[in-house]
């Protein structure tokens, strides 16, 4: 079967959805799929080009960064893809759309489904559903509930990657609730494993307010703790996480954005005792998955979808409470048992709960039985 994939990110753009999209497509490659991306540009990437079996192409539009993009790039996205598939869609027959983001790129499958016939699937990545991200898209998803609506009632299935997220999205769905359908991110666990663990904590993730990056560093700067603390991301807080930082009794190294698959990234994972995210919002967080395949012991949130995610593999605890990111940290260091039950409990979830095998395997499940292989 020929699958279309459209998405605002993907590999090396974006952030965590678009790892987490590229695997999906090696795995409906793996099954015998050919798999057609149309996605942004950025810098000197090439047009077109094959990665993994699976053919990507990048409309000519405007992206002014890499790992973060825009309202207004989104809609010149848009334009751009609409005029390329007006023509391409005319010369290429697919079977099935799977688009990423319900908006903006739902709108496009919406489009195709009218004037093509073809089928759509749609996966959340949490910004495009309203009430998840208010830092950046509050005032644009006052305006979208109608166009969200729409898009799922021609759509096969809208596919949430976190209870969470899910409960978020039917809020504006109403009776269309039906069409959603909980599958979560996967990890590759042979690519992220253990190590032999030393004195860090590893952070990762876009430097944004939400993240929580000025609380972790709020708590290592009080004292000096027995740890680096290694913070891997980019993002609009850099600038004043750094300047916050230089007062830090604990050391702290930035090291900006850093691609998830490289042997530095896989290494510093693999070394990291713990890990930290606690987030204000986070759907299914790859970074979290990661850090579970590593057997890293964990600390993230207790809202969204935080708690899903780790379970009893991690601990949970407020955004925003440096008291109890204090304590959790005391406790970790002083009890050798705890943090290496946690360790381990982390490493067995993401094998028995995560794997992309099992993950494409759902989705597969959704397509059209006469395309199913």
């Amino acid at each position: 079967m020929n699958i279309l994939v459209l998405s605002i990110e993907y590999p090396p753009l974006g952030g965590g959805a678009s790892p987490a999209i590229h695997e999906i497509n090696k795995g409906y490659a793996r099954h015998g799929h050919q798999v057609t991306v149309i996605t942004m540009p950025f810098g000197d990437l090439p047009h077109q080009e094959i990665i993994d079996g699976i053919d990507i192409i990048r409309v000519k539009c405007k992206r002014a960064h890499k790992h973060i993009s825009t309202f207004q790039e989104h809609v010149g996205f848009l334009f751009a893809t609409w005029r390329f598939l007006k023509t391409y869609l005319r010369q290429h027959s697919f079977e099935l759309c799977h688009v990423h983001f319900i908006v903006p790129t739902g709108l496009i499958a919406r489009w195709i489904n009218h004037q093509f016939k073809i089928p759509y699937i749609v996966t959340l990545h949490g910004s495009d559903v309203p009430r998840y991200n208010p830092d950046r898209f509050q005032l644009i998803h006052h305006f979208t509930p109608w166009v969200i609506r729409s898009i799922t009632a021609h759509s096969l299935y809208v596919v949430s990657a976190s209870r969470f997220l899910q409960s978020l999205i039917n809020i504006t769905l109403g009776h269309l609730q039906d069409k959603v359908r909980y599958i979560p991110n996967g990890i590759d666990t042979d690519l992220y494993t253990p190590g032999n663990k030393k004195a860090i904590l590893l952070s990762t993730g876009r430097l944004l307010p939400r993240k929580g990056f000025q609380y972790l560093i709020d708590v290592v700067s009080a004292a000096p703790f027995p740890f680096t603390v290694h913070i891997c991301g980019n993002g609009p807080m850099m600038a004043e996480l750094q300047e916050k930082a230089k007062k830090s009794q604990t050391p702290i190294i930035f090291h900006g954005w850093v691609d998830n698959k490289s042997e530095m990234y896989k290494s510093l994972l693999a070394e990291a005792t713990y890990f930290t995210l606690v987030s204000e919002k986070e759907n299914a967080s790859i970074s979290l998955l990661e850090a579970l395949a590593a057997g890293c012991t964990v600390i993230t949130s207790d809202v969204s979808g935080c708690p899903e995610s780790v379970e009893d593999a991690g601990i949970c605890i407020s955004p925003a409470d440096t008291s109890a990111l204090k304590t959790t940290l005391m406790t970790l260091i002083q009890d050798d048992n705890l943090r290496q039950e946690l360790q381990q409990k982390a490493r067995q979830r993401a094998e028995s709960v995560f794997s992309w095998r099992t993950i494409v395997q759902q989705y597969i499940a959704l397509f059209p039985a006469e395309t199913k292989s």
